[in-house]
């Protein structure tokens, strides 16, 4: 979701003047690390994916770029962000995404390489067999026609046995839950959803080496962002065993839009959070990282 102009500002300024707080932390805080590429196109980061060994990084901008990079870490803490390759996203006929049709947010690296993105504007899923080629839009079901202009997939997952799966931002069903769409055996389904407060909305998600789903959810008011991301296990299309495992304070982070969940050297499960700086100079590209706590 894109905020609007007056809103990014109140929204920025605010940050600026906000302490770092956390509500309830079922992980700890590793440190968070801002990075900036001075080049005009460079900001929106949206979605990310990190390699097992949390080295090597693939980040989207909600403009139609994959940005890829390495990642310097010391101790385990990022302290530097090489920026190696960047890619424009084409249509299915080959030229590069212009306008609405570029509103990408969600991002999956199978484990073949294949490159697979969400977007809104024009409501889709891609595929990108190779990432600067021509894209596959996976078919358009009649539900992703209807979402809303500026609340459709930011989050997109992918489970072990590599079906997709894809959380529209606001579009609720009638008890107000969250559904869950799942792309297997070349077709869309809603097998389950996922139960929500309203007070946030699902911006991003992926599995964990542990087999769980996670999902980054935010909220946000005048007063600035508030994260919070759960986990659920996914058995028999259903979501149980719902855990919290991160809820902050307006203010503790920037506008945290995308996950990615991998195992460090010590075997602790990370989440690392990448921050949409809404291409308002006042906000952050800021990456997060916790490890969860056993």
């Amino acid at each position: 979701m894109r905020l609007g102009p007056a809103l990014q500002l109140i929204l920025a300024l605010t940050l600026a003047a906000l302490p770092a707080r956390s509500e309830e932390v079922r992980a700890e805080f590793l440190g968070s690390f801002e990075w900036a590429v001075p080049q005009r196109w460079f900001g929106g980061l949206s979605g990310i994916e990190l390699s097992e060994d949390g080295q090597r990084m693939a980040v989207i901008t909600d403009r139609g770029r994959i940005l890829y990079a390495n990642v310097r870490r010391k101790d385990g803490v990022i302290q530097e962000i090489n920026l190696i390759r960047v890619v424009s996203l084409r249509a299915h006929n080959g030229a590069v995404l212009i306008g609405r049709l570029r509103d990408s947010e969600g991002l999956v690296v199978a484990p073949d390489g294949t490159v697979y993105v969400s977007f809104e504007g024009i409501h889709r899923v891609s595929r990108y067999r190779q990432i600067d080629r021509a894209s596959e839009s996976l078919n358009r079901p009649k539900a992703f026609r209807l979402l809303p202009n500026n609340g459709g997939f930011e989050a997109l997952a992918m489970d072990d046995r590599q079906r997709l799966l894809a959380l529209p931002e606001q579009a609720f069903d009638i008890d107000g839950n969250i559904p869950v769409y799942r792309w297997a055996d070349d077709v869309w389904t809603q097998p389950f959803c996922l139960p929500s407060d309203g007070a946030f909305l699902p911006v991003g998600a992926d599995f964990g080496p542990d087999g769980r789903l996670y999902v980054l959810e935010r909220a946000y008011n005048i007063f600035g962002f508030r994260s919070r991301v759960r986990s659920w296990r996914i058995a028999d299309d259903r979501a149980v065993d719902e855990r919290i495992e991160i809820q902050t304070r307006t203010g503790t982070h920037d506008n945290l839009e995308g996950i990615s969940v991998w195992q460090d050297t010590r075997g602790r499960l990370r989440l690392t959070m990448v921050a949409d700086d809404n291409f308002l100079f006042l906000q952050r590209t800021e990456f997060v990282e916790y490890a969860l706590i056993k």
